[in-house]
């Protein structure tokens, strides 16, 4: 894939303006799941953390921008996505450093280090079981080709002793998750996302601990929206989520601290 020209991209800012970040405007765009999933890292200052499939960087730099000094490593496989989570790092004066490569094949230095925390959004489909995206960069981020154990695997082997991973993924792929933690990660807790008070939810964090031993906790949901349905144009998210979105704030209340 060749890198984004100028004229491709759009810059759109998340975190009320903290984050400025350059996106394609025909393949895959950052909405809100990484802006959670940063969100819920419970990350402090001097922490490493490796970010699995950056893309553009929206998760990796949204957790910077709440957490300072933070080391942070983010691996990507398509070239334009790397080039790009290179240039709003540099443009939002973070110290992101970011690999381009193959998570099942990561160069031998990653492969020395271990961080506190990982984190990931891998794509959310099976390969076929989601309508084909004209733009190859969308369709790779949105399709799965690695498989979700593979990215567990790895990211167990990349934390340090008593690190966390947290993973958004569609709550019908909950099972391969825990299964695939089974014998790598331990004291799993899940967060469902629900889009409205009464609806099931359509995503869920989990949050699992290299070496830990707590048992399995399936957590209250947290509400997108206020309301029970849609009814007027503009924003409806909850007042925790706004202040997630907005100003940057951490999940709090739900995960064990």
């Amino acid at each position: 894939m060749s890198l984004f020209a100028d004229s491709d991209l759009t810059c759109n800012d998340f975190l009320g303006g903290r984050r400025r970040l350059l996106q394609p405007r025909a393949g895959y765009r950052a909405g809100v799941d990484p802006v959670l999933l940063a969100a819920s890292v419970p990350a402090t200052c001097s922490h490493t953390v490796l970010e699995l499939g950056c893309g553009a960087g929206a998760a990796i730099l949204c957790l910077m921008a709440r957490v300072p000094d933070l080391q942070g490593v983010g691996v990507e496989l398509q070239p334009a996505y790397a080039d790009l989570a290179r240039r709003n790092a540099a443009a939002n004066d973070a110290q992101l450093q970011v690999v381009e490569a193959d998570l099942c094949a990561l160069p031998s230095e990653l492969k020395q280090q271990q961080f506190d925390h990982v984190i990931a959004n891998p794509p959310y489909y099976l390969t076929g079981a989601h309508s084909p995206a004209s733009d190859t960069g969308r369709s790779v981020a949105l399709g799965e080709d690695t498989p979700l154990e593979a990215w567990i695997d790895v990211a167990a082997k990349r934390l340090a002793p008593r690190g966390y991973l947290h993973m958004i993924q569609k709550a019908d792929r909950l099972p391969d998750m825990l299964a695939a933690c089974a014998g790598r990660l331990g004291s799993a807790e899940v967060l469902p996302l629900a889009a409205r008070t009464g609806r099931p939810a359509e995503l869920v964090i989990l949050r699992a601990r290299k070496g830990g031993r707590a048992a399995f906790r399936l957590l209250a949901p947290l509400i997108l929206h206020a309301g029970d349905r849609h009814e007027k144009d503009g924003e409806s998210y909850t007042k925790q989520v706004s202040a997630v979105l907005r100003d940057g704030a951490a999940l709090t209340g739900f995960f064990n601290q």
